[in-house]
């Protein structure tokens, strides 16, 4: 009996230390050692969060680096030269042909399809027989120009002319250059033309003739005067001399 009651304890102690086994299973290899099976070995020591850190500071070197493309024949670059042309000048050669035969540069030139910029009038003034107006011509395509007095069409000029005569104007009138073109024709370049008095040149006259006459009889009375004076020393003369006798 003392030998059975001995044996008895044993398997509840077998049944306690199953129990335990079952709720606390022993950690794997996989586990152990903090890896995936299934996935890539790595080195110890290394983490995801180290990958990623490194691979964003890669992307921020890649950006900052910029690829510098050597630049060729810069120093044979160079901007086109402007055109030998003055607006103002007659007879010459416009500057759109200018630019095609040369390749210089006309600033502010229009194209042929479009209407021209207005003229510069510079002066409308009296030569002594007409009136003549002198302009510069604008950057633009221009086949004639257009100069009216007043409301009413005076004179055209050809385009490569710069100034003309437009005769005798009496009165004050407006005097306006327009440039004119297949397309159109420009804003009017317009001045006031004032005409000379026409008693200035008379009263001039009358001044100068009146001096002149003045001028001659001041003369006449010196040389009356002189011929006078020898006259009265000849008479003077004679009577010493026939004093002396």
């Amino acid at each position: 009996m003392l030998t059975a009651s001995r044996v008895l304890p044993f398997p509840p102690v077998i049944v306690c230390l199953f129990f335990i086994s079952g709720c606390s299973p022993l950690p794997t290899s996989s586990q152990v050692a903090g890896t995936n099976p299934m996935g890539p070995l790595r080195p110890h020591g290394f983490s995801t969060e180290a990958l990623r850190l490194s691979t964003e500071d890669y992307d921020e070197l890649e950006d900052k680096v910029t690829t510098i493309v050597p630049r060729r024949g810069l120093t044979d670059v160079r901007p086109p030269q402007r055109c030998n042309y003055d607006p103002c000048l007659e007879g010459q050669i416009s500057c759109s042909v200018l630019r095609e035969s040369t390749k210089c540069s006309c600033p502010g030139h229009t194209l042929h399809n479009q209407a021209p910029e207005a003229p510069n009038l510079r002066s409308v003034s009296w030569n002594g027989s007409d009136v003549v107006i002198q302009w510069c011509a604008p950057y633009s395509y221009v086949t004639t120009y257009l100069v009216t007095v007043g409301d009413q069409q005076q004179q055209i000029f050809g385009k490569e002319k710069r100034s003309g005569g437009l005769g005798i104007l009496e009165n004050i009138a407006e005097v306006c250059v327009v440039a004119v073109n297949g397309i159109g024709s420009s804003p009017g370049s317009c001045m006031m033309y004032h005409p000379r008095d026409s008693s200035l040149p008379l009263t001039a006259g009358l001044i100068g003739g009146a001096l002149g006459f003045l001028l001659l009889l001041l003369l006449a009375v010196l040389l009356w005067r002189h011929k006078r004076q020898r006259k009265q020393e000849a008479s003077i003369s004679m009577r010493d001399t026939a004093d002396t006798q």
